[in-house]
């Protein structure tokens, strides 16, 4: 396990590494979850293997810091990471990031586009989220904030399911409902609007019984290469490893225009 500063409080990201060659690469993982759980069977996977990789915390979830004074917006989200590759002596990595790991890895692009060199977003949501009890972002984010430490956590234990939870009960109460939050209410610019001014290149990987995410044809029509991943759901790193390793490394292999 490794460890980086990231706010003037002192507060640390921690992440998971596995040696390789360089350029790195970063994994993201979505609300509620943790990297090294969530991606270190893809990162390790023969089509992906080689490389010297970063499972990565956000602050606030799994094994990295959990203050209560940070805000989890998304832009605080991707500065305080931007740090944690800075304080790994990394000048650039390439990007995956699922579900709120891959709209904090959006914004880490746009905020900091020195440090990104491809992106590749797993089951990605582009746009605003409804709050409504329930599962999911918006479940959470339906709740205030003393609604949510006051009961609103354990009602969110029942929804979330033993899988979920499983990771989503490491995270810091603040941080789990401000970045629902913030996830939910998303970004301005849009989230969907900085995903087509980046220059990078950026793949993004949906499920096929899904369908083609709203906007396709205009992703296309920005770069954004489209895959869909037959056999899973939203957790597509669980439910088809071999189909998620080779969405994720001909991503991956992809370079920038002019390159």
């Amino acid at each position: 396990m490794r460890q980086a500063t990231v706010t003037p409080s002192g507060d640390r990201i921690r992440w998971v590494e596995l040696p390789g060659v360089e350029p790195a690469r970063l994994f993201l993982h979505g609300l509620g979850a943790s990297s090294p759980v969530y991606f270190a069977a893809a990162a390790a996977h023969p089509l992906l293997a080689g490389r010297r990789s970063l499972l990565l915390d956000l602050l606030g979830f799994g094994i990295s810091d959990r203050p209560a004074d940070f805000p989890y917006t998304l832009e605080a989200h991707a500065d305080a990471v931007a740090a944690a590759i800075r304080g790994a002596g990394l000048e650039q990595v390439e990007v995956v990031g699922h579900s709120m790991g891959g709209a904090v890895a959006i914004v880490l692009a746009h905020r900091h586009p020195g440090l990104v060199a491809n992106l590749v977003l797993v089951d990605a949501g582009l746009d605003p989220v409804t709050p409504a009890r329930g599962p999911g972002v918006g479940g959470l984010a339906s709740f205030t904030e003393e609604e949510f430490l006051a009961g609103g956590r354990e009602q969110t234990e029942e929804w979330a399911g033993p899988l979920w939870w499983s990771t989503m009960r490491l995270a810091g109460p603040e941080a789990l409902h401000r970045s629902a939050v913030h996830r939910a209410g998303g970004t301005v610019p849009p989230l969907r609007e900085l995903l087509l001014g980046l220059e990078v290149p950026r793949t993004f990987l949906h499920p096929a019984a899904d369908g083609e995410p709203v906007g396709a044809d205009r992703l296309r029509e920005a770069g954004v290469e489209l895959v869909a991943v037959p056999d899973c759901g939203h957790n597509i790193m669980f439910d088809n490893p071999e189909g998620f390793a080779e969405a994720a490394a001909t991503g991956l292999a992809r370079q920038a225009a002019g390159a």
